[in-house]
């Protein structure tokens, strides 16, 4: 038994908060409330001026396992996430090779038993992410994919698409869509813009993003299906999903928290470590996620977590690979760039990054109640840190050396408290 005393409670989900103490009872919450007694041999933690909150979850994430373990593994992927203050991850299924099947699938869950969190995984939409055929959607589902999604690699066959569709609605499960159509794209990575003169490159422009949202949003409508459109990066995006959002209760998007961080002069700063895919975009892209995470057109914040080793990103900028880490700044980034900057209140951010993400997928996580998971994070609101050093395998990231606020000091998932 765990009783966690003298924290703030926020429990996103039902709006409850205040001063409760938390019992759990292995992996479950036994009881909240004021001044509970300690039962004989109960551990304590005394949570005197920390916030006590559900568990992250984090739907977006890449561990780079099997295949491509010098970047990440499965072990440091998680190992990132309990920093970050993330309890449950849903990984991408881009590995090598790729989750296609329910063999591959079958053995990432395995790994991802032994690690402390809760490690969940989507599977492919096509055979080997090549667009062409549809995945055994159904044996993968049985499987336990928690999803579906080739992201990293745009889907371009609308016949195929529609398929997808519904089959996954039929499922009654979540399709996820990257949202590039790379003919319109001449080095992607970097925004078609102030960016893409710096480097002398042509750039991604915006409407290869605009096109595929465009056509996902109009087929998720006709078929029923439930679509989450990724990393959103555009103020035109952002206007699609509020316009389709209001005709389907079906249609959800995600923001990363680069996009609501950053801007294309990013890339020009940092180089290939603000090198990622959507690019950064212009300033009035930025606000417009912003925005739409205020008035709910975008529910959930995902990291989009994709570990590179320093010899890739080293490269010339044309040849470095997309993507950054970025498990263990999240939610510091959420509180200093939303809740301190007046956007969010705590509660809100916290339902962004919990309780609407385990509800895309169904999952029973993001809340704080009682007989609810004890999957429960201490963070310390006041507290600032300079990111320095990781977790991750990883330390691709234009964060390090930034001043945030915002520090996880304990997670707890399954009842246990991490390392």
């Amino acid at each position: 038994m765990l009783l966690i005393q003298n924290g703030y409670m926020i429990d996103p989900k039902s709006g409850r908060e205040g001063k409760l103490d938390i019992l759990t009872e292995g992996a479950r919450i036994l009881r909240i409330g004021k001044g509970l007694e300690k039962p004989e041999g109960c551990e304590v933690i005394d949570a005197e001026g920390l916030l006590a909150a559900p568990g992250l979850v984090d739907v977006h994430v890449h561990f780079r396992d099997p295949g491509f373990p010098e970047k990440e593994d499965i072990s440091t992927g998680a190992a990132a996430a309990a920093r970050g203050g993330f309890t449950t991850v849903v990984m991408m299924a881009n590995t090598k090779p790729p989750i296609d099947n329910p063999g591959t699938l079958a053995g990432v869950l395995e790994k991802g038993l032994g690690t402390g969190i809760h490690v969940l995984s989507c599977a492919n939409v096509t055979v080997g992410m090549q667009g062409k055929e549809l995945t055994a959607m159904e044996e993968l589902a049985e499987a336990g994919a928690a999803g579906f999604t080739d992201d990293g690699v745009p889907l371009l066959d609308e016949g195929l698409v529609r398929r997808a569709m519904e089959r996954t609605a039929k499922l009654d499960t979540v399709i996820s869509f990257h949202e590039e159509d790379p003919g319109l794209i001449d080095n992607n990575g970097i925004n078609r813009g102030k960016a893409s003169e710096f480097f002398g490159i042509g750039g991604s422009p915006r409407e290869a993003e605009i096109r595929l949202v465009e056509r996902d949003l109009k087929l998720a409508l006709e078929t029923g299906a439930k679509i989450n459109i990724q990393h959103i990066s555009t103020r035109e995006s952002v206007k699609l999903v509020r316009r389709a959002r209001a005709q389907g209760s079906n249609i959800h998007a995600e923001a990363t928290p680069h996009h609501f961080t950053l801007t294309e002069s990013a890339a020009i700063q940092y180089g290939s470590l603000a090198k990622m895919n959507p690019p950064l975009r212009e300033e009035e892209d930025r606000l417009a996620i912003i925005r739409g995470l205020v008035d709910g057109t975008i529910d959930i914040i995902a990291t989009d977590h994709a570990p590179h080793t320093a010899q890739e990103k080293e490269r010339p900028i044309t040849e470095a690979p997309s993507g950054i880490i970025g498990l263990e700044t999240a939610l510091a980034l959420g509180i200093t760039q939303l809740v301190e900057e007046g956007y969010l209140t705590m509660g809100q951010l916290l339902r962004l990054m919990s309780t609407n993400p385990a509800n895309l997928y169904r999952l029973d996580a993001g809340y704080l109640a009682e007989g609810g998971p004890a999957d429960i994070i201490l963070i310390d609101t006041a507290a600032e840190f300079v990111p320095e050093s990781y977790a991750s395998r990883s330390s691709n990231t234009p964060f390090t050396g930034w001043r945030l606020r915002g520090k996880v000091v304990r997670t707890i998932a399954g009842g246990v408290v991490l390392p």
